[in-house]
């Protein structure tokens, strides 16, 4: 099964930028994710960025106005004028933005929204400069494609977020935010602990970086033997960890659930926060289908307590090893 990353990038013209994937959401989804204010500071701009609207006046003429907040500190003002609004297929704006007292780029943007696959959505935003000198500068100076790449790929865990009632669970420990961290990042740490309770693990594979995985294998209490693995998504030392996680086998592959015929999900999006408050840790897991299907949600909300039980244990094993690390 090819799991690959589904975002593409290609140019019908040396002055511009165009990046492409399918999400998993119908269009009339994806298009109020991306029209909606409240929606779209929860996605846009690349990993570690964050964004607030202060206009978004959507509508041919209105004007968009919004500042990208970089992991760095720095601020990036933005300023759109939409040209162009034609209801669930296509939005062109004038834009302009960049650096905080320092430099920027203007050029003329259209998003395409087309419904594949049934349920699916390919989201295609195209990128046109006035020079290919400018077109080169922001892909030099503002890495916008490599940005491009991960602002898409938010969008489609964001839209996989509006599509199940995400699982929550928050546990506090009685351990510093260092060590907590630690546990979850550092494989020999991590291997006494992660699982069910009753579970043996070992970590084949241990690669802690934004592309990286971390690939096991678990024993259940009765023999039975399993295949897990997790692919990194972001990691923001020491708050926030996100990656994919699934079933797989000792190839490194996807698989489905191997202990139940149900359509367990394929694909799982993990977040995990770290907060820490008078020397106690509380972390924090959201758990929700990633690019599934209609089935797969559903037996994904049916299980919300058996998943209860599963990262409970598993919470208890963390709190053992914090109390003797």
């Amino acid at each position: 099964m090819n799991t690959k990353a589904k975002t593409s990038v290609e140019s019908t013209s040396d002055r511009e930028i165009v990046i492409t994937r399918v999400l998993h959401a119908p269009r009339e989804l994806v298009w109020q994710a991306w029209t909606e204010p409240q929606h779209v500071k929860n996605w846009w701009g690349p990993r570690g960025f964050s964004t607030t609207i202060k206009k978004m006046d959507f509508r041919v003429g209105g004007v968009w106005e919004h500042v990208m907040h970089g992991p760095d500190g720095t601020n990036y003002p933005n300023k759109s004028t939409f040209k162009e609004i034609v209801p669930h297929e296509r939005i062109t704006y004038l834009h302009g933005g960049g650096r905080e007292d320092g430099p920027g780029a203007s050029f003329t943007a259209t998003w395409t929204f087309e419904t594949v696959g049934g349920n699916k959505t390919r989201l295609t935003g195209r990128m046109m400069f006035p020079t290919v000198e400018a077109r080169d500068f922001v892909v030099k100076e503002f890495g916008a494609i490599e940005g491009g790449k991960q602002t898409l790929e938010r969008a489609s865990e964001y839209v996989a977020s509006l599509q199940a009632k995400p699982f929550i669970i928050s546990r506090e420990f009685a351990a510093p935010l260092e060590l907590v961290w630690q546990a979850w990042t550092e494989r020999d740490r991590f291997a006494r602990w992660f699982g069910p309770k009753g579970f043996r693990l070992a970590v084949v594979k241990f690669d802690l970086r934004p592309g990286g995985m971390i690939h096991y294998k678990m024993a259940t209490p009765d023999g039975k033997e399993m295949w897990g693995k997790a692919v990194y998504r972001e990691i923001v030392p020491p708050a926030r960890l996100v990656w994919i996680n699934s079933f797989s086998d000792k190839d490194g592959g996807i698989t489905r659930h191997p202990l139940t015929t149900d359509p367990w999900p394929l694909q799982m999006l993990t977040v995990v926060t770290f907060a820490e408050n008078a020397g106690k840790t509380t972390v924090t897991v959201n758990w929700w289908p990633y690019e599934a299907d209609a089935d797969e949600r559903r037996v994904f909300d049916a299980g919300h307590e058996s998943m209860k039980m599963g990262w409970g244990g598993t919470f208890e094993q963390l709190k053992a090893y914090l109390g003797k690390a």
